[in-house]
């Protein structure tokens, strides 16, 4: 891995700090810097919890032509491990992945349809779940094959994104498991319910009203599931671009580690002090990320998560390694 051994000073410099005097109840955010099959069946492993059958696997399988995508051989022995199902729903946007066909070529060129069954969730249909937050939503669109499943894994993809900020689990399972009219109706935080009017223009919103229908939409999953939800973040290929961009920027900083957590708030929180607390030096620098994180207020995003409930902006890293 790059840059170990200024990792491993960085993830002691946040576990000192986390782990100063803290009220009862913190929520635990395991870490390793082992970006490998075995090191996510261990962050995996750390968090203690049963999952219950059938178990989706949700991720990105990522736009054609980009490349940052969590990557089959980095995944499959954990999705093994749950026999689980790799889920995901098509985009709002023309592409790679608009189309049930188009996105169903997508999943076998990217190698996921070698490694374990696959599932696009709004393939055949979309259901309306509730919301707790509806300040901005009153319900979230999502693929009908949702009832399918027992539990999920949100395994994402912690990286920059144009809109967001940054894409960690909140955005995993908020835009990622919504339909493709979800994520419509996200966007525009509630104005239109179809891909269509998006793209006619009449969806546009106020960035931290998108990023408080994303969390609303988060927390919608983690309540339909009834918790039976993990979390984790990969921190490699930190592009300042998403894994939805056909043309991504290169990174411009190292690779970070493989965080888990059951509290999506304070793991995307984690993620994000890491960044901003990474050692940066010349020809590996985070200032690209964090500009992006900023400029596009993404922190909103855990703060109003936090705000409503989902979870704890607070708590304690723990590393296994």
């Amino acid at each position: 891995m790059k840059n170990f051994g200024r990792i491993v000073m960085l993830a002691a410099t946040l576990l000192a700090v986390s782990c100063a005097p803290k009220e009862s109840g913190e929520p635990k955010v395991y870490m390793t810097t082992d970006i490998s099959a075995e090191g996510l069946v261990r962050v995996f492993d750390a968090l203690g919890v049963e999952m219950q059958g059938p178990v989706a696997v949700k991720i990105s399988t990522g736009e054609p032509g980009g490349h940052n995508f969590l990557k089959p051989e980095l995944i499959k022995d954990l999705v093994a491990k749950v026999e689980g199902t790799i889920v995901e729903c098509n985009v709002a946007y023309p592409g790679g992945r608009y189309s049930n066909e188009a996105h169903w070529q997508t999943i076998k060129d990217h190698g996921f349809y070698a490694i374990a069954p696959c599932d696009i969730m709004d393939e055949f249909g979309e259901v309306r779940i509730p919301v707790q937050d509806t300040t901005h939503l009153k319900f979230n669109i999502v693929g009908d094959h949702i009832a399918n499943y027992g539990s999920m894994i949100n395994l994402a993809h912690f990286k920059g994104h144009t809109m967001g900020g940054f894409g960690g689990v909140l955005k995993n399972q908020s835009i990622g498991v919504a339909s493709s009219n979800g994520k419509a109706y996200i966007h525009s935080a509630g104005k239109v319910e179809t891909k269509e009017e998006l793209w006619a223009g009449i969806g546009d919103t106020e960035q931290t009203h998108f990023l408080e229908a994303m969390a609303a939409a988060a927390q919608s999953i983690h309540e339909y599931y009834e918790g039976r939800v993990v979390y984790i973040n990969v921190m490699n290929n930190l592009s300042v671009d998403c894994d939805c961009s056909a043309h991504p920027a290169d990174p411009e900083m190292g690779d970070v580690g493989i965080l888990a957590s059951t509290d999506p708030v304070a793991l995307d929180q984690a993620c994000v002090d890491l960044v901003f607390n990474y050692p940066s030096t010349e020809g590996d620098d985070a200032a690209a990320l964090i500009e992006r994180i900023n400029s596009r207020h993404g922190v909103h995003i855990i703060e109003h998560a936090e705000k409503i409930g989902l979870g704890s902006r607070s708590y304690e890293l723990v590393s296994i390694d």
